[in-house]
């Protein structure tokens, strides 16, 4: 296997957080000098011109970012992507911020089911949500809530005013998938 190939993957998949050389020895069951090295030869691959990535060091976290001389293209994209109108994702994202804040973007992923890294990231520039401070949680990640943009987007008051959600259709659709269950192995 392509341990180096690996690491990029790792690197990717810890996003803004990063990753530290220890916790890359531990997963790839390396030592850390082969680490090191693996990471260098990275460093100098991302150094290309036909590249659009970088490595970058920050504390003693290794993260993928994006290359300084291209901002004024990510800059485009944030501006051509910026519209008044919220995706269903940036909804549902928004949605369950607002019903369990304070709350942080790994426990947003795992009521979704998939990553919201980039949902967060837009929800926080459009100023519907805010950093609330750090989570006690391991690695101290950072806790996110609601703003009073989010209430004025919303035409509400306060979150009081937010819809009660019904827990009933979540019991009904328990107890219907009971009953097809016991007749499916009745007929079986």
């Amino acid at each position: 296997m392509n341990l180096k190939a690996v690491m990029e993957g790792l690197l990717f998949v810890s996003g803004s957080e990063g990753i530290t050389i220890e916790e890359l020895s531990k997963i790839l069951e390396i030592d850390e000098k082969q680490v090191h090295t693996y990471l260098q030869k990275l460093k100098q691959e991302y150094q290309n011109e036909e590249r659009g990535i970088s490595l970058e060091k920050y504390g003693d976290h290794f993260k993928l970012t994006t290359k300084k001389e291209h901002k004024p293209y990510y800059e485009k994209l944030v501006t051509v992507q910026d519209s008044p109108n919220l995706s269903q994702a940036a909804l549902e994202t928004l949605a369950i911020i607002a019903y369990n804040e304070p709350i942080t973007r790994v426990e947003v992923d795992e009521i979704r089911g998939v990553g919201s890294a980039h949902l967060v990231r837009k929800l926080l520039m459009k100023n519907l949500i805010e950093e609330r401070g750090k989570s006690d949680l391991p690695g101290r990640p950072m806790l996110y809530g609601t703003t009073k943009d989010f209430l004025d987007f919303f035409g509400l008051k306060d979150k009081s005013a937010l819809p009660i959600i019904d827990t009933g259709e979540i019991e009904t659709i328990e107890v219907e998938t009971d009953l097809f269950d016991s007749k499916y192995h009745e007929n079986a």
